[in-house]
């Protein structure tokens, strides 16, 4: 494989574009906004630069990766030719069939069509594609450009030549590939989600404040990062979706949503990327516990 596409400019999808272009793939980053594209090829060579100032990659380095991505608004030219295609979609179910629908009509028969979805089924997406042992989950952590762990996930037709060239090319990537079953949220989110959800249960039912229970965590659990933390890095409207998902699949009222994140969602509290969550990321503000009482009572 040489030629990949990436669908979806947001913080995975550059993210793995920026991966791929690193290792020396063309890579092709696909997004219906112009102004995504443009914000997310501005936060790939922020990455870089980072990663020039550390002594990682030379300035050339650099200069070779951002030459390796082509940017395209228009889904049938920009998986023209490419070898393998990564979904990196926002994790809604319709809109995801939507995509590898019209990639089952845009792609060449023999395109590997993955999906970085962290929650839907493989078996589900590949059902709307017409040969379905070509569709796998190749389930990235964030930042792609710096954690090791790809979950690699079969769906029920995915053959077995497939997941052995998606685990090839993850380990080229210098990544770790981990291949599981599709289950609804596979196994990092299977785990972390309820952990995150019951932490949010805590906050809600008075417990402890965001800074107590992250400080448990973090101290107590060896965790690198509270829970809350790192729900508002995920994005609380990620986190909701995710449950859900969990919640509709396994029908067990312990991956229901936390009424306190819910709320949050719908009044726009998304975490870092709205700017305010468990925390507050405004400029003058960085990283502070929003100063507002999270108890239900």
């Amino acid at each position: 494989m040489k030629n990949i596409a990436v669908i979806g400019a947001g913080t995975m999808g550059n993210g793995i574009a920026h991966t791929f272009a690193q290792f020396g793939y063309k890579t092709h980053l696909i997004d219906i906004s112009e102004k995504s594209l443009e914000k997310g090829m501005k936060t790939i060579e922020n990455n870089l630069d980072r990663m020039v100032s550390k002594e990682k990659i030379t300035e050339e380095n650099k200069k070779t990766t951002l030459s390796n991505i082509t940017t395209f608004t228009k889904l049938s030219e920009g998986v023209k030719g490419t070898d393998l295609v990564v979904e990196a979609a926002t994790e809604n179910v319709e809109l995801k069939l939507s995509i590898f629908e019209q990639l089952d009509e845009f792609c060449a028969a023999d395109t590997i069509l993955a999906s970085n979805t962290s929650s839907i089924s493989i078996t589900k997406i590949a059902a709307v594609v017409s040969n379905p042992e070509r569709v796998i989950g190749m389930h990235f952590m964030n930042p792609v450009p710096v954690m090791k762990l790809v979950e690699i996930i079969r769906g029920y037709n995915t053959s077995d030549e497939i997941t052995r060239s998606i685990m090839d090319l993850s380990k080229k990537l210098n990544k770790v590939p981990v291949e599981v079953n599709d289950y609804p949220g596979f196994v990092a989110n299977r785990i972390l989600m309820p952990m995150i959800n019951e932490s949010i249960e805590t906050l809600y039912n008075g417990v402890a404040g965001v800074q107590e229970i992250d400080t448990v965590m973090k101290l107590g659990m060896a965790h690198p990062m509270g829970p809350l933390q790192l729900a508002d890095f995920i994005g609380l409207d990620v986190c909701l979706s995710i449950l859900e998902v969990m919640y509709s699949g396994f029908k067990n009222p312990k991956y229901a949503p936390c009424p306190l994140l819910v709320n949050m969602v719908q009044a726009g509290k998304l975490g870092a990327k709205s700017g305010e969550g468990f925390y507050d990321y405004s400029e003058n503000r960085k990283a502070e516990i929003v100063s507002k009482q999270f108890s239900a009572k």
